[in-house]
């Protein structure tokens, strides 16, 4: 199996390689892994100790936040090195000075992973969720270096619970513990013979719990919501954005709206303002025309996202509408208002929660969301028993980075 695998990995490099010409962000994933080798050569030496954190992308990035910045802490002697498989994750992340260095993942071919935990020599190896990459992992046993899986969660649906899944449940058993979400995850892992587990929930909490300590003032909220109440739409996708439009185009409410799409491409930013009959400003020109009293502000940049849902009387987060798309509900929800989302959320542990607990609503068509969005608005006891059943959740979920670094003092 591994010498299909390998062919596989090759072929889609070489598949990959034709995609860039046409394709921005597959450019982006070929294009930053030419000089991986290079950087480590330039920021590692053998003198250095390191360890390393894997993360598909900026979500479990987000997720593993909390155990980069404590291992940071404890452990000023090591160099922390996070890893990324994706470009939105690594495009965002490359300039943070939470770890000392923030790299791509190569392909995971034998050479690569060879090469890179050369290269790294890390003390030991966190992957975060659901990265499973059999040739890392396999140099990282090999070596004898500890790997921990975090917040991960697994599905009896998933490929390591088949009768043809021998290959990637070898895979996971090159890992030294598995820190997971859920019973139902611990059930599945002995299953297949794997009983190095601890339910120790998700370190998500624990990152949006963070939030909440940090200043999140922004001045231009400041000037821009006065004393209104404020919906804040967070990382909308167009199919989000057709029922949010009409929403506050028929709206007669005196309420501020604030719509941070998924991507600030500029032509879409446009096509967005075009959409709004009410007065509309982009954050970039905001300095110039908040003066002007919009009702809607449009964030063209990223990064703000998390301090703008501390402005939020009311919230609704988008990629709901398309299967696998959810955004994180958890950042608006830790502010203890009520959050709106799509109707596609299954796999979404929180909010399926969140909704069984009516924290969470999930609409289906215009009709629902104008019908709930109005009822927040004028009834404020409702607004804020919602908001208070999203903030006691996150509270009772936190703690899962406790039991993560209790482990990984025992290994370094």
């Amino acid at each position: 199996m591994y010498i299909l695998y390998n062919l596989a990995i090759n072929v889609t490099s070489l598949f990959l390689h034709i995609v860039a010409f046409f394709n921005t962000k597959v450019h982006l994933f070929i294009n930053g892994r030419k000089n991986v080798f290079t950087e480590l050569k330039k920021h590692i030496t053998d003198k250095d100790s390191t360890i390393w954190i894997h993360a598909a992308s900026l979500g479990e990035y987000e997720q593993g936040l909390p155990i980069v910045e404590k291992l940071k802490t404890e452990y000023p002697s090591f160099k922390i090195v996070v890893s990324f498989f994706s470009p939105s994750g690594y495009e965002v992340i490359k300039h943070s000075t939470k770890a000392d260095l923030v790299t791509y993942l190569p392909l995971d071919t034998t050479k690569n992973a060879k090469r890179f935990i050369k290269f790294l020599q890390p003390k030991m190896a966190i992957f975060i969720k659901y990265e499973i990459w059999p040739n890392m992992l396999g140099e990282l046993n090999k070596r004898g270096i500890p790997i921990i899986l975090i917040s991960a969660i697994f599905k009896s649906d998933q490929i390591y619970f088949k009768w043809y899944g021998g290959f990637l449940r070898s895979a996971l058993q090159k890992f030294s513990h598995f820190f997971i979400q859920d019973l139902e995850s611990e059930k599945l892992l002995n299953s297949i013979g794997l009983d190095n587990t601890t339910i120790s929930g998700d370190t998500r909490f624990d990152r949006v719990s963070e939030i909440l300590m940090q200043n999140n003032s922004l001045e231009f909220m400041d000037r821009f919501t006065q004393n209104f109440l404020c919906f804040v739409m967070g990382s909308t996708w167009p199919e989000d954005e057709e029922i949010l439009i009409d929403y506050i185009n028929a709206s007669s409410h005196e309420m501020k709206y604030v719509i941070a799409p998924h991507t600030n491409v500029t032509k879409d930013i446009e096509r967005l303002r075009q959409s709004i009959n009410k007065s509309t400003v982009l954050l970039s020109e905001a300095s110039e025309n908040l003066s002007e009293d919009p009702q809607v502000l449009i964030v063209d940049s990223i990064g703000l996202l998390t301090k703008i849902y501390c402005y939020a009387d009311m919230a609704f987060v988008g990629g709901a509408f398309t299967a696998g798309g959810l955004h994180n509900t958890l950042e608006p929800a830790v502010f203890g208002i009520p959050v709106i989302i799509g109707p596609i959320y299954t796999g979404f542990k929180e909010a399926e929660e969140l909704i069984k607990l009516k924290g969470i609503f999930a609409i289906r068509d215009k009709a629902e969301f104008t019908s709930l969005a109005d009822k927040l608005f004028l009834d404020s006891h409702f607004r804020r028993t919602t908001g208070n059943i999203n903030s006691s959740y996150i509270n009772k979920n936190k703690g899962a980075s406790i039991q993560v670094m209790n482990h990984i003092r025992t290994l370094l």
